[in-house]
């Protein structure tokens, strides 16, 4: 019995299944070959165009660099002795004038103690000299001294002046050497780690005591290629007005990509290419009050202030890669879709720079890409200033100056 049943539920099934699909054909259903045409009657794709034009346009130049003291101070005794005491912390922070170290001062106040005796004495054999001048002269004036007495009183007082005059400068010298007993920082700035023990004999003008680092302003020393700095000249030559160094900004990058508050300026540069390296050395100096910067920070440098004068620029979107490089998609007569190739330039805050392949006044499609085909109609909108895709406003990393794409 249930197997009958399950005979006539197919039986049913089947006739249904021809009975629909006689009732389809014969009210007029789509043809297969009616479907396949449906496309051909589409309205061309909208796509987002902008207007190529010319203008100058920000370059972005970065490079690596490093800090270095803005200048190092070596401390040497200006007299020999014995060192009694270091006034500072080794490797710390000195202001100018701050005492460093003490030579013991006794044979220098012994020295001024004579110095000051020989002096007494001068002054008093002066005074002596210069009595017996007097008188001599006075006997001379009336015919009693013979002249040749009063020429050797004469010669007596000017050596007795010499002399005084001698024992003067023995005490300044002798009081200048007590003043070197006590070293003064000549210069704000970090000391070195090392510097000689207490009871160290120090010899003048011989012995490093310390050496100090002054940190503000600093310098930060970066180089570019001899290619950069061609490129560079070849800009400026088409500026009505050449940069200089002065129309130059510099940004350091510092740590974890923070900002170093204060900008710098060039410095100077370089006159010479290394041989070795085939590079251009430039110096930047910042102010650095507070002693972030510090000898031989890796810091990233950022100028601000170089722009490509006349350049063409394109959404990053707007470009595409093919087997025969980079391409866009230009909208001509008739809104008729043109592949373009093109030679990319840098790459800026705004896209890509178009070196060559495209002219002012072309519009390019910057949005709807995929939809394009070459020789197709489209149906051209026009971007809205910063209404481009996230990715073409966001500003690109920047390129060392020079660097192909």
């Amino acid at each position: 019995m249930f197997k009958r049943l399950v005979v006539i539920l197919l039986i049913g099934a089947v006739v249904a299944a021809g009975a629909y699909f006689f009732m389809v054909r014969r009210s007029g259903g789509p043809a297969p070959s009616q479907t396949a045409t449906a496309p051909a009657n589409r309205p061309p794709p909208e796509v987002g165009i902008i207007v190529a034009q010319p203008a100058e346009v920000p370059l972005p130049v970065e490079y690596a660099g490093r800090v270095v003291g803005f200048r190092d101070v070596e401390v040497r005794p200006q007299v020999s002795g014995v060192l009694l005491k270091r006034e500072f912390e080794e490797g710390g922070r000195v202001t100018q004038n701050q005492v460093l170290f003490r030579i013991d001062p006794a044979p220098f106040e012994v020295a001024l103690s004579r110095a000051e005796a020989q002096l007494l004495q001068a002054q008093a054999t002066l005074r002596q000299a210069e009595q017996n001048f007097a008188r001599m002269q006075e006997l001379a004036s009336r015919q009693v001294a013979a002249e040749r007495q009063l020429e050797d009183a004469t010669a007596q007082r000017d050596q007795a002046r010499a002399s005084v005059q001698l024992a003067e400068a023995e005490i300044r010298s002798a009081k200048l050497n007590l003043e070197y007993s006590v070293v003064n920082s000549p210069a704000a700035g970090v000391t070195s780690l090392q510097s000689p023990t207490v009871g160290t004999l120090v010899q003048a003008q011989q012995t490093l005591l310390t050496t100090i680092t002054q940190l503000d302003p600093a310098y930060v020393n970066f180089s570019f290629t001899e290619e950069e700095g061609q490129e560079f000249r070849k800009l400026n030559e088409k500026r009505t007005k050449p940069l200089t160094a002065q129309d130059l900004v510099i940004d350091l990058q510092i740590g974890l990509g923070s900002i170093y508050p204060h900008p710098g300026k060039i410095d100077a540069a370089g006159q010479r290419v290394d041989p070795q390296t085939g590079t251009i050395q430039v110096r930047a100096i910042f102010p650095n009050p507070d002693g972030v910067l510090l000898p031989g920070q890796f810091v990233r440098v950022r100028i601000r202030g170089v722009t490509l004068p006349d350049a063409i620029v394109v959404p990053e979107p707007a470009v595409s890669q093919g087997p025969r490089g980079p391409s866009v998609y230009v909208v001509g007569e008739n809104n008729t879709a043109e592949v373009r190739p093109v030679r990319l330039g840098h790459e800026v805050a705004a896209g890509w720079v178009i070196e060559d392949g495209l002219k002012g006044g072309e519009r390019v499609v910057v949005d709807g890409v995929i939809r394009v085909r070459p020789g197709a109609p489209v149906r051209p909108v026009q971007m809205a200033a910063g209404s481009q895709s996230t990715q073409a406003s966001t500003p690109a990393e920047a390129k060392p100056f020079g660097a192909n794409p």
